[in-house]
C-alpha cells in the first residue's frame, strides 16, 4: 500500500517487463492510436493476447511503443488504451490520479446541482467507467474488461477522493456481454452504521432549484439522466418566453421535463412513458415542487401510437418535447434509427401549434448532428411544416467530449419554432 491507502496488484503492473503481454498492430494500423484515440478493432490486431482487462504494451508493426492499454477479448473493441506515455505506470496511483483529475474539472465547472457526471469515460482517460454522483452517494457503471479487473481499485479512489462514502454500482447495462462480462448490481462500498441500518437507495437531488427524487438501485443507468440539466433549465425559461400552456413530453421517464414546463407557467401537461413506475415518480415530482397535480397528465402508453391518437383526435400542443430511448446505439443501426427519428418527428410538427416549440433530441452514437438535423428536417417538410431553428442542444459539460474522441459526442438536440 502507498501513500494513498490503496492497493496494487502485481500482475497488472506494466513495470514488471519479464510477464508483460504484446499486442502487436498490422501495418497501417497504428494511425488512430497515434491521434490520441483510445480504441483498437479486432481487424487491427497482427498478433498478440492476453486475459480479460489485463494491461498489455501495445506496438505498431515495426515494434514503436504506441500505448498502454486493457485488452478485452470478447470485444469488438479489442483494446482500450490507458495511456501514450511509455514512462507511465498503470498501477493504483494512476487510476487515483485520473479520479482526482476528472472530479477536479467538475469542481472548476462550479455546477449548480448536487446531481452531477464525474467521470465519463474515455473523455476523463477512464475507458468503460462512467460515474455520477448523487448527493452523498456515487452511483457507478463498470462497462469494460479493464475497468472490471480495476474495480476495487477505483472504488477506494473514488471513496477517497469525492468523501462520498456511499457507492453504487449499476453494471447491468447490456454492454457488458459485449465484452464478456455478467451484469452486476449492489452496493461496492457501504459504511456499517452502529446500529447496523443500512442507506437507503433512494436520493433527492436538487437542479435548476427543483427537487427531483431517483432510485440508483431501479432508474436508468446509473438512476437518472443528468445530460439533460442545462436543457430542462432551458426549456422552463421558453416555455414562459413563448407563453406556451400545454405542452407534451414524450418518452417523459421521471418527468424532469414536465417540472420544467409546470415551472415556465404551462398549465396542462402531459408526460407519456411506457413505464408506470417513472411515471408514478413524475406525477410525485410535480407535487413535490409545489405544482397542481390536477395540471399533469401521465399517460403509461407507447409514444408512437399517442401522437398518432392525438393527431386523430384533433390535439395540439404549445410545446412538445421528443427525448427517445438510443435508436441506433452504432453507425450500422442508422438506417432504422433515422426512419424512427423522422416518424416521430413528423408527428410531432402536426401536433405542435403555430409559434409553437419543439425541442427534439437523439442520444444515438451513430447517428450525428448533421444527419439528426436532415432527419428533423425531412420530417418537417412531410408534415408541411417549417420552423426557425433557434437553437442546438448537447449534453451538460460534465458530460465532456474530447477533440480525440469525437465518439464521446452522444448527445444532440435541435429547439424549433413552429412558423
Amino acid at each position: 500500500a502507498g501513500a494513498t491507502g490503496l492497493t496494487m496488484s502485481p500482475l497488472l503492473d506494466h513495470t514488471a517487463p519479464d510477464i508483460m503481454k504484446i499486442i502487436t498492430l498490422r501495418e497501417g494500423k497504428e494511425r488512430s492510436l497515434l491521434r490520441r484515440h483510445p480504441w483498437v478493432f479486432q481487424g487491427s490486431i497482427a498478433k498478440g493476447g492476453a486475459d480479460a482487462g489485463e494491461t498489455v504494451r501495445v506496438q505498431a508493426h515495426d515494434g514503436k511503443f504506441l500505448a498502454w492499454a486493457a485488452f478485452s477479448p470478447s470485444s469488438q473493441i479489442r483494446v482500450r488504451a490507458w495511456s501514450f506515455d511509455e514512462a507511465e505506470r498503470i498501477d493504483a496511483a494512476f487510476f487515483q490520479q485520473r479520479v482526482q483529475e476528472a472530479v477536479a474539472l467538475r469542481q472548476r465547472l462550479a455546477i449548480d446541482s448536487d446531481g452531477i457526471r464525474l467521470i465519463h469515460g474515455e473523455a476523463d482517460g477512464l475507458p468503460g467507467l462512467i460515474v455520477d454522483q448523487y448527493g452523498d452517494l456515487l452511483s457507478a457503471q463498470f462497462l469494460s474488461a479493464g475497468m472490471e479487473r480495476w474495480k476495487d481499485v477505483i472504488a477506494d479512489a473514488l471513496v477517497a477522493v469525492t468523501g462520498c462514502p456511499y457507492l453504487y454500482e449499476r453494471s447491468d447495462s447490456g454492454v457488458r456481454g459485449l465484452e464478456g462480462l455478467e451484469p452486476i448490481k449492489g452496493w461496492l462500498r457501504h459504511p456499517e452504521t452502529a446500529d447496523g441500518s443500512r442507506r437507503s437507495t433512494e436520493v433527492t437531488i436538487h437542479e435548476n432549484g427543483w427537487k427531483l427524487t431517483l432510485d440508483v438501485a431501479e432508474g436508468h443507468k446509473t438512476g437518472y439522466y443528468l445530460d439533460q440539466r442545462d436543457s430542462r433549465g432551458l426549456f422552463a425559461k421558453l416555455v414562459r418566453q413563448f407563453k406556451c400552456k400545454t405542452v407534451l413530453n414524450c418518452y417523459s421517464y421521471t418527468g424532469g421535463f414536465s417540472v420544467a414546463a409546470l415551472e415556465g407557467g404551462a398549465t396542462d401537461v402531459t408526460s407519456v412513458d411506457s413505464s408506470g413506475p417513472a411515471l408514478a415518480r413524475a406525477s410525485a415530482h410535480v407535487t413535490l415542487n409545489g405544482y397542481e397535480a390536477s395540471a399533469h397528465t401521465a399517460l403509461d402508453a407507447d409514444v408512437n401510437g399517442s401522437l398518432r391518437a392525438f393527431i386523430k383526435e384533433g390535439r395540439t400542443f404549445d410545446a412538445i418535447v421528443l427525448d427517445p430511448p438510443k435508436f441506433a446505439p452504432s453507425a450500422a443501426h442508422a438506417d432504422r434509427a433515422s426512419r424512427a427519428y423522422k416518424d416521430i418527428n413528423r408527428l410531432a410538427f402536426k401536433l405542435l401549434n403555430p409559434g409553437g416549440l419543439l425541442l427534439t433530441f437523439s442520444c444515438s452514437g451513430g447517428i450525428g448532428g448533421e444527419l439528426f438535423h436532415k432527419i428533423v428536417a425531412g420530417a418537417g417538410m412531410d408534415a408541411g411544416v417549417d420552423g426557425y431553428l433557434l437553437k442546438r442542444l448537447e449534453a451538460t459539460p460534465d458530460h465532456p467530449t474530447t477533440i480525440t474522441f469525437p465518439e464521446g459526442e452522444y448527445l444532440k438536440g435541435l429547439v424549433i419554432v413552429r412558423k
